[in-house]
């Protein structure tokens, strides 16, 4: 909670963070479940977050392998979801909701053919 509360604390100072809610790379094109942190995170500092789909980036580097390949990446940004006026318990339908919009972005496939 305090490396939360750090966090928190430069987003309110005007730094911005990366976060990859999924912790881990998917073995499959299916989302994984996020996790929390980085949502309460956001709702303590109360700034939006914007969500965003990156598909391609598995195929650069394969489990196990030591070598980065070059591939196509699609990169695809969401519009901002606003946290302010949530609290703690407002946490798991705003997961739900960043999710929803994150599996959206992946759904309209990449920006390649």
């Amino acid at each position: 909670m305090r490396s939360i509360e750090a966090g928190a604390r430069s987003i309110r100072d005007g730094n911005s963070f990366l976060i990859f809610p999924e912790g881990t790379r998917s073995r499959t094109d299916d989302l994984l479940p996020f996790k929390k942190g980085g949502f309460i995170m956001a709702i303590e500092a109360q700034t939006p977050i914007v969500p965003v789909a990156i598909q391609g980036g598995r195929d650069a580097m394969r489990k196990g392998s030591a070598f980065v390949r070059p591939v196509n990446v699609s990169v695809r940004i969401g519009t901002p979801i606003e946290t302010k006026g949530l609290s703690i318990s407002d946490r798991d339908a705003l997961i739900a909701q960043v999710r929803d919009e994150v599996q959206k972005l992946l759904d309209e496939g990449p920006l390649w053919n």
